[in-house]
C-alpha cells in the first residue's frame, strides 16, 4: 500500500537531460521511475522500458554501455560520467550507486506494510526462502532474489516491490562493520532477524567479535526505532544482543513456538512441542541444523496470523536451489551439495550433522575456506582435527588452506582435479557430503558423479 512522503527537495543531483545541466531531485527521478517502474544495472538482463542504472565496479564500467542500453530499448539510462551522444534519455548524475540507492529509500519510505529484515553468518538464504514461502502462501510478498543481499542487491530489491505489496522479507549480507548499517537506512525494517553469529568473514570483520558486531547493527536499528526481532531462544548470545528491544523468542524449550528434530535423515522432520496446533513438518531440507531455520519461518508466519495450514504446505512444499541443502540421488549414490557457501561454523555444522547419517559407506569432499584473513590455517587445521574424530571411509580435501594442513587425506589443488579423481574410482551405494565455499565452485565435482551415474 503507498502513502504519501513529506518534500525530500533537499535530496538532489545533478543532471544533464538534452545536454542542460540542471538540479532534479530524487522526487523528480521517482515520478520517471514510477512510469517505468523497473530497474536494471546488466544490459544482458535488460527489458524494453527499463531504467539502466550504470553502475561501476573493480573489473567494469557501466557508463560504457549506457548507449547500446538505450539502444536496447531502455527508458533512461543513468549516468555519472560525461557521454555526449545528444540523447535525451541520458541522466548525468554526481554517482549512480549512490542515486540508485536514494531512488530505493525514497520508493521504501511509501509504503506502510512491514519490512522485515535478515542478516546472519549461516542459514540466512534459506531463513528468508522459508519465510518468504509461508508469508506468501497468504499475503502479497515481495523478497530479495537469490542472494541479491549486498549495496547493490538490497536497492534493486526494494525497488522490485510494487504497490500491491503486504509483506517485504530483505537479505542483508555483510563482510565488514557498518554494512549492515547502511542497508538499515535503506531498507527502515520494522521486524528483524540475526539467524546466528558465526566464524564467517572473519577478515573483513576482524574476528567473532567484530562479526557479532557488526551483524548487531540490524539490532542498533530496530531499538532505535522500537521495532521487534525474532531470535532463536537456544542461543545465549542474542539474549545479550537483544537487550532493550521487544524480541519473539523460538526454540527447543521456550518461545512463541518450540519445536525439536523428530527426524533428520534423509530430510528434516521437525516436531513441535508448542506454538503450533501441527504435530510436525517435513521438510525437503538436509541437516538438524536448518532447525532454527524452521522454527523461525513458523514463528514469523504465526505471529502475522498466516493460517496453519497454508504455513505447514508452504514449509513443506519448498525444495532448496542453488546448491543449498540439497539431497541428490545419482545411481545408486547419494549426495549432499551444500556447496554455496562455507565458513568455520558452517563447515563444523555440516560435517557433524554427515557423520550422524547412517550409512555404510561415507566420504566427505570439503572444499577450501575464504576471507578468514590471518585465522585461515589455524581454522583449516581445526576442520582437519574434526574430521579425524569421525570413521569418514575417505576424505577428499581440495584448494584453500587445506594445502597447508598435514594429514593423511587426499588433497587436490582444484575441484576440476577432485572430478577427475572421483570419475576415476567405482563409487557405488555410497553417501557423499561436498561443502566449500562458493568460489571454490564445488559444483563442479557434482558432475563427476552424473557423467558417472554408478
Amino acid at each position: 500500500m503507498l502513502i504519501s512522503t513529506p518534500d525530500f527537495a533537499a535530496q538532489h543531483s545533478r543532471y544533464i537531460l538534452q545536454q542542460t545541466i540542471f538540479t532534479l531531485t530524487i522526487p523528480e527521478l521517482y515520478t520517471r521511475y514510477l512510469q517505468h517502474p523497473s530497474v536494471e544495472t546488466d544490459t544482458r538482463k535488460l527489458k524494453q522500458g527499463d531504467i539502466f542504472f550504470a553502475l561501476k565496479g573493480d573489473n567494469f564500467n557501466g557508463n560504457n554501455f549506457a548507449v547500446k542500453a538505450l539502444e536496447t530499448g531502455a527508458a533512461y539510462a543513468v549516468i555519472d560520467e560525461d557521454i555526449d551522444a545528444g540523447n535525451n534519455k541520458l541522466i548525468k548524475v554526481d554517482n549512480v550507486l549512490d542515486t540508485l540507492q536514494q531512488l530505493a529509500k525514497h520508493h521504501r519510505e511509501q509504503f506502510t506494510i512491514p519490512f522485515i529484515a535478515i542478516t546472519g553468518s549461516n542459514g540466512k538464504t534459506t531463513t528468508k526462502e522459508l519465510i518468504h514461502a509461508a508469508l506468501s502462501s497468504h499475503y502479497k510478498t515481495y523478497t530479495t532474489v537469490g542472494n541479491l543481499n549486498n549495496h547493490i542487491g538490497v536497492p534493486l530489491t526494494i525497488l522490485k516491490i510494487k504497490p500491491d505489496a503486504e509483506f517485504a522479507v530483505i537479505e542483508m549480507g555483510a563482510n565488514h562493520q557498518k554494512e549492515i548499517e547502511g542497508y538499515c537506512k535503506i531498507a527502515q525494517p520494522h521486524y528483524g532477524i540475526i539467524s546466528n553469529v558465526g566464524k564467517a568473514h572473519l577478515e573483513g570483520f576482524g574476528g567473532i567479535e567484530g562479526v557479532k558486531k557488526g551483524k548487531g547493527e540490524l539490532y542498533d536499528f530496530i531499538r532505535s526505532y522500537n521495532g521487534e526481532v525474532f531470535a532463536f531462544d537456544d542461543y545465549d548470545y542474542l539474549h545479550e544482543m537483544s537487550k532493550g528491544i521487544d524480541v519473539i523468542w523460538y526454540g527447543t524449550k521456550r518461545g512463541f513456538v518450540c519445536g525439536n528434530v523428530k527426524v533428520s535423515e534423509p530430510f528434516l522432520e521437525v516436531a513441535f512441542t508448542s506454538g503450533t496446533s501441527f504435530n510436525s513438518i517435513t521438510t525437503n531440507l538436509v541437516g538438524d541444523y536448518n532447525l532454527p531455520n524452521i522454527l523461525c519461518a513458523v514463528t514469523i508466519s504465526k505471529y502475522f496470523n498466516v493460517p496453519e495450514e497454508k504455513i505447514k504446505e508452504a514449509i513443506e512444499s519448498y525444495a532448496p536451489s542453488n546448491s543449498r541443502s540439497q539431497l541428490v540421488e545419482i545411481g545408486t549414490n547419494k549426495i549432499i551439495l551444500d556447496a554455496y557457501n562455507a565458513n568455520p561454523s558452517s563447515m563444523k555444522a555440516a560435517i557433524e550433522n554427515f557423520a550422524g547419517i547412517h550409512a555404510n559407506n561415507k566420504v566427505l569432499i570439503l572444499g577450501g575456506m575464504m576471507e578468514l584473513g590471518e585465522e585461515s590455517i589455524s581454522e583449516h587445521q581445526r576442520i582437519v582435527r574434526l574430521i579425524e574424530q569421525f570413521n569418514f571411509n575417505e576424505v577428499l580435501l581440495v584448494g584453500g588452506d587445506f594445502e597447508h594442513q598435514y594429514n593423511t587425506y587426499k588433497y587436490f589443488k582444484t575441484p576440476e582435479a577432485a572430478a577427475e579423481y572421483i570419475q576415476q574410482q567405482d563409487y557405488r551405494q555410497t553417501y557423499f557430503l561436498i561443502k566449500g565455499s562458493r568460489s571454490m565452485k564445488m559444483e563442479k565435482v557434482l558432475m563427476a558423479f552424473e557423467q558417472s551415474k554408478n
